[in-house]
């Protein structure tokens, strides 16, 4: 219970952290995890992408929508599905989130102190666990 008392506020200032920023990058809190997705995982439907963060497809999809109209991400023919196309980074999309995670590492790494690579394997270990035992939850 204590992880979650301190990972809830967490989130919600790193949230608000990042639309204060919007301005200044150009990226909605929703659009930049789409783009973030997106570079790591590569080319993914919008329910791929729900499923992946646990929110609705109508969400992901107005996400999709805004970086689309701003030529962050594009559609390509989905081999696997003909309805659901793929959306995968364009090369400005590329820059754009490569530019805004670069300045959130910068910032996150001031949390550094006395953590070592171990507590940080340990906390991602334990969340992963959490978030796990929570599979079954339904966003849509």
């Amino acid at each position: 219970m204590e992880v979650f008392a301190l990972v809830g506020p967490l989130y919600r200032r790193v949230q608000r952290k990042i639309e204060q920023d919007a301005p200044r990058q150009g990226l909605s809190v929703g659009v930049r995890a789409v783009l973030d997705l997106l570079r790591e995982h590569g080319p993914m439907t919008v329910p791929q992408m729900g499923r992946a963060q646990s929110l609705s497809r109508q969400f992901v999809q107005r996400m999709v929508n805004d970086a689309a109209a701003r030529h962050l991400v594009e559609t390509a023919p989905n081999p696997a599905h003909q309805r659901s196309s793929l959306i995968r980074l364009t090369d400005e999309g590329r820059a754009a989130i490569t530019a805004v995670t670069a300045r959130e590492h910068a910032l996150l790494r001031q949390a550094g102190g006395d953590l070592t690579e171990e507590d940080v394997a340990t906390c991602v270990r334990v969340l992963a666990r959490m978030l796990r035992l929570f599979d079954d939850v339904d966003v849509d």
